[in-house]
């Protein structure tokens, strides 16, 4: 199990596909990360959750972001460029978790200021052990910043 302590960490997905969400919830479970999985459909619903708009008042501040790049409305790009020019967010880490492996995408990514880019692996397994990789680094390993 991920996460010796008491209280889950909370994660917020933002991903438009069904599937590649449900993947992403299974490989949690599979991988006993002890979260909570917050799933939004696009940028646009993300910044409404992390500002606790209309829709997310008890929106806790998630621990960490998994961010699809190709999503309609507010694609992953524009929310990075958004979250990580307020300063009230910035400090939230997040990893871009897509499908493109195309070097100019990891490239914007981190000079956007992404923390980490995982290109999701097509095979089931593959994908169940990136995610548990993932948790390991980022609920086991390091330090993440302390909620206010």
């Amino acid at each position: 199990m991920i996460n010796d302590n008491s209280n889950p960490f909370d994660i917020l997905l933002v991903e438009d596909e069904p599937a590649d969400a449900n993947l992403v919830k299974a490989a949690l479970r599979e991988n006993k990360v002890f979260c909570n999985l917050h799933h939004v459909l696009d940028g646009v619903e993300a910044l409404a959750f992390l500002r606790r708009d209309e829709g997310f008042r008890d929106a806790p501040q998630p621990d960490m972001i998994l961010l699809d790049l190709n999503m309609p409305r507010m694609n992953g790009r524009e929310f990075l460029s958004a979250i990580k020019a307020d300063a009230a967010l910035q400090a939230i880490p997040v990893v871009v978790l897509t499908t493109s492996d195309v070097e100019r995408d990891v490239a914007a990514s981190y000079k956007l200021g992404a923390a980490g880019y995982i290109t999701k692996p097509v095979d089931m397994e593959q994908f169940i052990d990136a995610i548990r990789q993932l948790g390991n680094y980022w609920f086991t390993l390091t330090r993440l910043p302390r909620k206010d």
